[in-house]
């Protein structure tokens, strides 16, 4: 896949890397990405996909931008208040880099729509804040022999994986599945929402750019994937602790 001049200074740092070079770039030019949700995980996790060059990003968003979401979710600015968040975050994508192209999908996943909406891309990142989505999305990837990355944010913690439970490990057995780690969602009011409990603004920024770096590795290959591997991290203790699962 040939690249202009101007893109290849744009990703000159990535083309030099050994483990990325001019090859993983076109691998990252091809590659179609779907980012569920455009808020606090969604919001570093496009922009590093977009800076990286990543060819597609689609963006799962029925939302729009309110005062209390600017806290944490970057991608959004003030002017883009009362805005559908899929729109603002494709502004932004297009502000940061005009050779990614950006399809916007403003519907909140559900039975009827996430099959035909997973399947059109070739990795999937769920940064949405409900059980619902997050096992809907799970079970599609797996149907789809999608790769997922996962996280979920606290107040102060955060945790992150990588599932490809339709292919076999390095041992020959199966990969684990999301109900595997979690096979059950908590009941419901059990746990508290971000609205109810609050999360540090900061964390999300962490946790959103170490799930870029999952969607990076599963588009290049380089280094070895969360998968069957659960990180956790406190930023209390500024502990981060991987197990697997």
């Amino acid at each position: 896949m040939a690249f202009s001049d101007e893109e290849i200074e744009r990703y000159a740092r990535h083309i030099v890397m050994r483990d990325v070079g001019g090859p993983g770039q076109a691998k990252l030019k091809r590659a179609r990405v779907l980012v569920v949700g455009a808020g606090g995980l969604g919001a570093p996790l496009l922009a590093y996909l977009a800076a990286a060059g990543v060819g597609k990003l689609g963006i799962v968003d029925d939302d729009t931008v309110s005062l209390s979401n600017l806290q944490r979710q970057v991608i959004h600015g003030t002017p883009d208040i009362g805005r559908p968040k899929g729109e603002s975050a494709r502004d932004a994508v297009a502000r940061l880099n005009p050779h990614v192209d950006v399809e916007v999908h403003p519907v909140r996943l559900d039975p009827a729509n996430a099959a035909a909406i997973i399947s059109q891309y070739d990795v999937v990142a769920d940064g949405s804040d409900n059980f619902a989505t997050r096992y809907l999305v799970a079970d599609i990837c797996e149907a789809e022999r999608k790769p997922l990355v996962a996280g979920a944010l606290g107040q102060f913690d955060a945790s992150l994986t990588t599932l490809r439970p339709f292919e076999t490990g390095p041992e020959g057995r199966q990969n684990p599945s999301y109900r595997t780690l979690f096979p059950d969602p908590p009941p419901p009011g059990t746990v508290p929402t971000c609205e109810e409990a609050g999360v540090l603004g900061a964390l999300p920024g962490v946790i959103g750019s170490l799930m870029a770096i999952e969607v990076l590795r599963a588009i290049v290959g380089f280094g070895e994937p969360l998968v069957g591997k659960l990180l956790i991290v406190d930023v209390l203790t500024m502990r981060f602790e991987t197990i697997r699962y």
